[in-house]
């Protein structure tokens, strides 16, 4: 598990590939690859152009702002850095434990935004990829090649995603940044109306999501071997469980297993995460690069998300969805299931999860109870973790006597997998790329691995703005062999 982000040697000696930017993910980014003599990808990063201000934009802030301001981070996974900010400042005024009917609405809310954003990345992001193939053309591998091709599909997708997001939005006032949790617990609880609303649709979500499920293990076992070892990589995975080994992604203790299944650590609780997990800085990414401290830099990076969630846990609590936890691991012969693409199985498993989960809470009574909100001892700091849809998020803040904002220190789910997702391009570069002439489905095909991990760029860092896509061919002479652009519209030019 040694890191190829190396520095090259004899960097005249390599030929430099460049795409830019990267499509169907959240936020802008680019990739660029050195290729030796010999055409094996010696180096492989993912630049992530945009910069991320938020741990500067909110000191100088009241902590009872925060739970509002980060959402503002990114428009698909508010509901994440709101609720992890929540969890922090619950810490900061003395909250120990919430009340039932605060813990059991801002579950709620969670399942909502990890189905919505589990379904728009599987039916508008990645299916294209998985229905049509990588050398489809670039006019129909997208969303509307899905709506001409299968419009019962897309459909299913929009409408679960709609669902989703009226979860959101009846437990946090809006679907997008929305006020549903404060410091110490919520501002609302459900009337029955509401509870019967959602009521009315859920038996046809967990359908839905039962024949996602069936639909990506159909696709994945056509071609099982290819699946099995494109992008695939050998790492560490980090999640939360419950305290019985159960999959959790609202509240649990940290678990990190390496790729043999062993464990590193277990059940540690996440206010004391800093003494398990460091990061590293590059000077060509404004992301970092977390690691485990005890395996150190080179060896401690490590995977979260679906895939680390789905392996690491014992069980999951709800009857269908543990029912394909484990038909997944059954792939794996005992270990780990190591396939970068299995992350979009896992995905939808957690999506049906959701779907069960959100049924069960609609019928307990807390939901529509009146004590909202516990405080006690003001603390000068606080943390928030939470499994994003993405994978594990954290947020750690330190205020003075005032209740202002001091210090704030964010390690977003896509910077967890910073580094495995480097490591999966150069897999798949060295796969398929032969050396002298570029194609828009090999660019296509690098953009898959990384879409795979359902990177949300914009969370990792800040900034606004468009770019083309380039990328390059060079000998090692630094001439140009062959070069194809994308344009903003997805028009793709040779232009050599």
């Amino acid at each position: 598990m040694t890191s190829a982000l190396e520095t090259a040697a004899n960097p005249q000696d390599m030929k430099r590939i460049v795409i830019e930017p990267l499509t169907r993910v959240e936020g802008h980014g680019k990739v660029t690859l050195l290729q030796g003599k010999n055409r094996n990808i010696r180096q492989a990063r993912l630049h992530i152009t945009e910069f991320r201000g938020f741990e500067k934009f909110i000191q100088g802030r009241p902590y009872w702002e925060l739970p509002v301001l980060v959402q503002r981070l990114c428009g698909i996974c508010p509901v994440s850095h709101h609720l992890a900010a929540a969890k922090a400042t619950d810490m900061i005024v003395g909250a120990r434990e919430l009340t039932p009917t605060a813990e059991k609405v801002r579950r709620l809310m969670h399942y909502g935004q990890t189905l919505q954003s589990h379904a728009l990345h599987f039916f508008h992001l990645c299916s294209p990829d998985l229905l049509f193939g990588y050398d489809d053309e670039v006019r129909h591998r997208n969303v509307v090649g899905v709506i001409e091709d299968s419009p019962e599909l897309a459909k299913q997708g929009v409408l679960l995603r709609k669902y989703g997001q009226e979860v959101i939005r009846v437990t946090a006032g809006k679907r997008i940044h929305g006020t549903g949790a404060i410091p110490g617990g919520v501002n609302k609880s459900l009337s029955k109306d509401e509870i019967h609303y959602l009521q009315n649709d859920i038996a046809q979500m967990i359908g839905w999501a039962q024949g996602a499920v069936e639909l990506m293990k159909t696709v994945f076992f056509e071609q099982l071997d290819y699946h099995m070892a494109f992008a695939s990589i050998e790492t560490s995975m980090m999640s939360q469980v419950r305290g019985d080994g159960a999959f959790e992604l609202y509240h649990g203790g940290l678990r990190a297993r390496d790729h043999l299944g062993e464990t590193i650590f277990d059940h540690v609780d996440y206010r004391n995460y800093n003494d398990y997990i460091r990061e590293s800085v590059k000077d060509w990414s404004y992301m970092k690069f977390p690691f485990i401290t005890s395996l150190g830099e080179e060896e401690g990076w490590y995977r979260v998300g679906p895939l680390a969630r789905i392996n690491n846990c014992d069980f999951i609590s709800t009857p269908l969805a543990d029912a394909e936890r484990k038909e997944f691991m059954a792939v794996g012969k005992g270990l780990p299931v190591q396939s970068t693409m299995a992350y979009h199985w896992a995905r939808l498993i957690e999506l049906l999860h959701c779907t069960e989960a959100i049924a069960e809470l609609l019928c307990d009574r807390d939901l529509i109870g009146k004590d909202l909100r516990n405080k006690g001892v003001m603390q000068e700091c606080g943390t928030g973790v939470i499994e994003a849809p993405r994978g594990t998020l954290f947020h750690h803040y330190e205020i003075n006597d005032e209740g202002i904002v001091e210090k704030a220190s964010l390690i977003v789910s896509t910077t967890n997998n910073n580094q495995a997702m480097n490591e999966s391009i150069r897999k798949v570069a060295n796969q398929y790329l032969d050396g002298h002439r570029l194609s828009e489905a090999l660019l296509n095909q690098v953009e898959v691995a990384i879409r795979a991990y359902d990177p949300c760029l914009s969370c990792a860092t800040h900034a606004i703005g468009k770019m083309p896509m380039e990328l390059n061919l060079m000998d090692d002479r630094g001439e140009l062999i062959d070069r194809l652009e994308k344009r903003v519209n997805g028009q793709i030019n040779r232009t050599l």
